[in-house]
């Protein structure tokens, strides 16, 4: 399917954290000072390898729950 593609030469270990606290990602990557109401809880959850079912608003900030962890 990927004839050029060499994919013997990707590596089989799973992406290493940055070592960054998700306020410090919030901060550095996105330009926020603190999480919104429930933001942060929801992030920790997700950080500390949990799952979270999250129910926002449209604008209510639900992109930052799982980008922030991915980032982590």
């Amino acid at each position: 399917m990927y004839p050029d593609q060499d994919f013997d030469q990707l590596t089989r270990e799973p992406p290493s954290a940055t070592g960054r606290s998700p306020e410090q990602v919030l901060h550095e990557v996105f330009g926020y000072e603190s999480f919104r109401p429930l933001q942060g809880d929801i992030v920790q959850e997700v950080v500390g390898g949990g799952d979270a079912l999250v129910l926002m608003p449209t604008g209510g900030g639900k992109s930052l729950c799982y980008q922030v962890p991915a980032l982590v």
